[in-house]
């Protein structure tokens, strides 16, 4: 490998995901490998503003990979979207020689980092960090897997409690932009209805079919929320079922910030580990603007700007036909 890049810095931006450490002991230990000067960035792009930048070796990142969120720390920062602040960022690490960045985060940390390496003699490497699994280029985000996981674990106990009480349960996920947990939750769950922001599903569908679970001796029934939902948040939508509803005791749970948290799947620190592996041997070769995500079972990249492009990412059509035809 040619050495173009000497001194590396990795930081973590936007939500906090299952598998972020993963993935920095990655970057860590395989520029450390290469001969390379490695650093951290502490709270992301603030980081950057505020010169908090530290030194990392191969013992810096010993016995995190179990761990959930990032000892990175993360901040959403607005002032890296000004010129003077995403200036700043660049004059720190300037200062220091670093000559290449992996940012591991979503949408919006990569936005900025795509105007940052476009600016700045900065070559940026991204990997795909966020539960929403929203950025084309890989089949699933760091900390999807997790996420599906939690939710799984918390409407199976819920299911426990709505059979014994003959109660319809409206289950708030996360996914403001984003169907893909309430999609495959559902699935693996046998929820009963989903809702999601890709895809328009009314209200009169909606309690036709749980009118139809009621007539076939159905216990209970559990609905899945996307955040994202046009009508709103779960408790809207119970409230407007629960007028023309009224066979079950209604009920709404938010599973909200649990669905962040936690160690991360075994999935999920193997991809986390794969892709912080790639993308600091992109750099290392000189690549930029790209992001790493997972292919099938190959690593490969992907230029920022179509990982970002909405127009490139959908739901499975098997899955959102499998909601209604496995849910009878």
């Amino acid at each position: 490998m040619e050495p173009n890049i000497k001194n590396i810095a990795v930081l973590t931006s936007g939500g906090d995901a299952p598998g972020m450490n993963a993935c920095i002991r990655a970057v860590v230990r395989t520029g450390v490998y290469y001969g390379k000067n490695m650093f951290g960035v502490i709270q992301g792009y603030q980081g950057l503003i505020n010169n908090n930048i530290e030194a990392m070796n191969a013992r810096s990142v010993s016995n995190i990979i179990h761990l959930g969120g990032t000892i990175l720390k993360t901040a959403r920062c607005l002032k890296f979207k000004e010129d003077a602040g995403m200036e700043l960022a660049y004059q720190n690490l300037k200062a220091k020689g670093i000559d290449g960045l992996v940012v591991i985060g979503g949408d919006g940390t990569f936005t900025g980092a795509k105007r940052f390496a476009e600016k700045y003699d900065i070559k940026v490497i991204g990997v795909p960090g966020t539960i929403d699994n929203d950025l084309y280029g890989s089949d699933f985000t760091l900390g999807y897997d997790t996420a599906i996981n939690t939710v799984i674990e918390a409407i199976d106990k819920i299911r426990d409690t709505a059979d014994s009480h003959d109660r319809l349960f409206f289950i708030e996920v996360m996914g403001r932009d984003s169907g893909c947990i309430a999609l495959r939750s559902a699935i693996a769950s046998g929820a009963e209805a989903v809702l999601l922001p890709e895809r328009e599903t009314s209200l009169k569908e909606l309690i036709t079919k749980l009118k139809e679970g009621a007539s076939t001796k159905k216990s209970s029934s559990i609905v899945i929320v996307s955040e994202g939902n046009k009508y709103g948040g779960a408790y809207d939508i119970a409230h407007a079922v629960k007028r023309k509803f009224k066979h079950y005791d209604t009920k709404v749970t938010i599973l909200g910030h649990l669905q962040r948290g936690g160690s991360p799947s075994g999935f999920d620190r193997i991809l986390g580990s794969r892709l912080g592996f790639a993308a600091t041997k992109a750099l290392i070769k000189g690549e930029t603007l790209k992001m790493a995500g997972l292919h099938g079972n190959e690593i490969k990249l992907t230029n920022l700007a179509d990982a970002l492009n909405k127009n490139n990412y959908k739901l499975e059509d098997d899955l959102l036909e499998m909601t209604h035809v496995l849910s009878i």
